[in-house]
C-alpha cells in the first residue's frame, strides 16, 4: 500500500498539469474500483476546473470550481501517468512509458493544460469519490482521521497527549490513523529507529509528562518529520508497484536503516546490534534491539 511520501510524490507530479486546468473530458471505462463511482461521475467532472490539488493523509484531494472535491486513493496498485495531448506546453519529463497494460486504464481526464491524466489500477482497490468540499471533514473517509504528520500540529506535546495512558505498543499506536494520519509500516519502522524507541514499548510511556518522556516524544516527532521529508525528496520508496507520475522509481528504499534489513548490522555508528524482524498485528516490524529502548 503506498504510504504518505508516495502519495505526496504523486501529488507533486500531477500538480503542474492539474491545478488551474479544466477537465475538458472525463472517460470512465468501468463502473467501479473498490466501490462504484458516484452517479454521473464523468458528466459531473466534465467542464470543471481544478482549483487546488492537495493531500489528506494517503488521499489526493482536488478542489473543483463547483464546490465539490474529487477524492482519490491509490489502493494497493493504483497509479497515475501523464500523457501529452499535443496541445499546450507541458513541464519537462512528465511522462515515461510504464508498460502496455492499458486494459487497466480505468479513468482518463483530458485537461485544458494539454495533458491527459490516466488512472491505472490492475487490482482495482483504489477509490474515487466526489464529496462537497464543505462536508469533507465530516465525511466517512475523513471524520475520524488524526493530525497530519507534516503539519504544525505534530510535536512532542501533541504526541504526549495522543499517547497518554495508552498501553498498546508504540508501533500500533503510530499506525492508528485516528491519531496521526498517513503513517504506514515502512516509515514508522524507520522513524522509531531514528528516535531510538522500541516498537514494543507501551505508547503511554511517552505521555507521562516527565522530562525524559517529553524529550523522547519530541525526538519521535522530529524523526517522523525528517523521514517523511527525506522520502518525499527521494520520490518515495519503490518496493513493488510504486512509481512516480514520470514512470520513474522512487529511491528512498536505498536509504532504509532497518526496514527489510533483517540480519544486517545496525547502521548507527555507536551501536553493535543486528536488525531483527518480528510480527506485530500481522505486519513485519524491523528494529534494532540494542539501541531502540
Amino acid at each position: 500500500m503506498p504510504e504518505l511520501p508516495e502519495v505526496e510524490t504523486v501529488r507533486l507530479g500531477l500538480q503542474p498539469v492539474m491545478e488551474g486546468a479544466t477537465i475538458e473530458k472525463a472517460t470512465i471505462r468501468r463502473p467501479d474500483l473498490r466501490r462504484p463511482f458516484p452517479p454521473r461521475f464523468a458528466r459531473t467532472l466534465t467542464g470543471r476546473q481544478v482549483m487546488h490539488l492537495g493531500r489528506r493523509a494517503k488521499y489526493l484531494v482536488a478542489d473543483l470550481d463547483d464546490g465539490n472535491a474529487l477524492v482519490m486513493h491509490l489502493g494497493m496498485s493504483g497509479s497515475f501517468r501523464i500523457e501529452a495531448e499535443g496541445k499546450g506546453t507541458l513541464p519537462a519529463r512528465t511522462y515515461h512509458p510504464r508498460g502496455k497494460l492499458t486494459a487497466h486504464d480505468h479513468v482518463i481526464l483530458d485537461l485544458s493544460s494539454g495533458a491527459r491524466v490516466i488512472y491505472n489500477d490492475p487490482r482495482r482497490f483504489g477509490v474515487m469519490d466526489l464529496i462537497p468540499r464543505s462536508a469533507l471533514a465530516d465525511s466517512p473517509l475523513f471524520a475520524r482521521m488524526g493530525i497530519e504528520p507534516l503539519g504544525n500540529e505534530l510535536s512532542g506535546a501533541s504526541i504526549a497527549g495522543l499517547f497518554k495512558d495508552r498501553a498498546a505498543p508504540l508501533k500500533a499506536i503510530l499506525l492508528d490513523q485516528t491519531r496521526i494520519a498517513g503513517l504506514g509500516n515502512i516509515y514508522v519502522c524507520e522513524a522509531l529507529w531514528r528516535a531510538r524507541l522500541s516498537p514494543t514499548r507501551a505508547a503511554g510511556t511517552l505521555g507521562t509528562g516527565r522530562k525524559t518522556a517529553m524529550r523522547q516524544a519530541e525526538a519521535l516527532a522530529d524523526a517522523i518529520r525528517s523521514v517523511l521529508g527525506e522520502a518525499i525528496a527521494a520520490g518515495g520508496s519503490s518496493l513493488r508497484d510504486h512509481r512516480q507520475t514520470t514512470g520513474e522509481l522512487g529511491y528512498f528504499q536505498h536509504s532504509f536503516a532497518v526496514y527489510d534489513r533483517e540480519g544486517e548490522p545496525c547502521p548507527r555508528l555507536d551501536c553493535s546490534g543486528v536488525v531483527r524482524r518480528m510480527v506485530q498485528s500481522g505486519r513485519s516490524t524491523f528494529y534494532c534491539p540494542s539501541c531502540q529502548r
